[in-house]
């Protein structure tokens, strides 16, 4: 019995609890994060949360695009009821703009959206290219990984590079080559999804280094500590890729808690959870940390298009659970 108790006690001691007081001071940039996939809700969390600013890189449905007039409406909306929503609750909303990997080996429409991207990529808020990359590794995605490579040299925007969850490591490589290939400066060039096997590649070539705080399938938020332990601050960001699958919005904030609580300093933290990427995305001219850090206006009375975030006075649910992503 005696035992037993002292198991329950130190169970009880163990870091996962959210812990908002470890955080009160702080404030955060999500620089991966799919909000037309969540809810108000969300907003609301993230908001109360410390999160003040968010890029929204374009994503697949789930299931295939037929038609090149559903693009436009989905970057229109990146632009236009993704940033009045996110506003709402405070937080200052950017997007990159491209073809997704996924949506690359339907040549057809492909070469459709590629005569749309110029529409959207010099709009005000687009911070980048982005998320495009390799998914299966196909010789279409090449072909427009490579075109939309050029697209962002032109435009002198940054690139935001989906990187495989199948044979990560040959992939990141493939991806850094591509791009050193079309003589991009690796500083002008954000590789996402790391972990473990290819993290220390991606520095050593000058390249950013971002991670996604994603459950169970890209990085736990304990083992992103450890690598920030290691390799520190430098030329790496995390975000939550947050989406339609299981997923978390305060994954950012919450790898905040953890890394406070295992005894990363300040700077630190601040440097992987907001600063970094400020500084990488920044260089699209397009970020002016003004339009944010002393809070922006709200007024949940306006409406978008005749539309409002506002459903019959009813408030957005808040769920604060496990400090700790698996």
């Amino acid at each position: 019995m005696c035992c037993g108790n002292n198991e329950t006690e130190k169970r009880t001691e163990l870091p996962d609890a959210v812990d908002m007081e470890l955080i009160k001071d702080m404030y955060f940039f999500d620089p991966h994060v799919h909000m037309t996939s969540r809810t108000t809700d969300d907003y609301q969390a993230m908001a109360d949360s410390g999160i003040i600013a968010l890029i929204e890189p374009s994503f697949w449905l789930g299931q295939p695009r037929t038609h090149v007039g559903t693009f436009n409406d989905y970057y229109s909306s990146l632009l236009g009821w993704e940033r009045f929503r996110s506003g709402q609750f405070g937080i200052k909303h950017y997007c990159t703009i491209g073809l997704n990997s996924r949506e690359a080996n339907n040549e057809a429409l492909a070469e459709a959206v590629m005569a749309l991207l110029p529409n959207f990529i010099y709009k005000e808020g687009v911070v980048g290219i982005g998320e495009i990359g390799f998914d299966d590794q196909t010789a279409l995605e090449e072909k427009y990984y490579r075109l939309q490579l050029e697209l962002a040299k032109e435009a002198a925007l940054p690139v935001q590079v989906h990187t495989p969850h199948r044979d990560k490591k040959s992939g990141t490589q493939r991806s850094m080559d591509i791009a050193l290939e079309h003589q991009l400066d690796p500083s002008m060039v954000i590789i996402d999804h790391n972990n473990e096997e290819t993290v220390e590649e991606v520095l050593n070539r000058g390249f950013w280094a971002a991670f996604t705080i994603y459950p169970f399938t890209k990085m736990g938020n304990e083992r992103m500590v450890e690598i920030v332990k290691r390799y520190g601050s430098e030329r790496i960001m995390i975000n939550s890729a947050a989406d339609w699958g299981i997923s978390d919005p305060l994954a950012v904030p919450k790898t905040a808690m953890l890394m406070k609580k295992r005894g990363i300093d300040a700077a630190t933290i601040k440097a992987v959870t907001y600063s970094n990427a400020i500084a990488a995305f920044g260089q699209s001219g397009q970020i002016d940390p003004n339009d944010f850090i002393n809070g922006m206006a709200i007024n949940q009375s306006e409406k978008f298009e005749n539309n409002s975030i506002l459903r019959g006075g009813q408030q957005p649910r808040i769920d604060k659970s496990s400090i700790i992503i698996q």
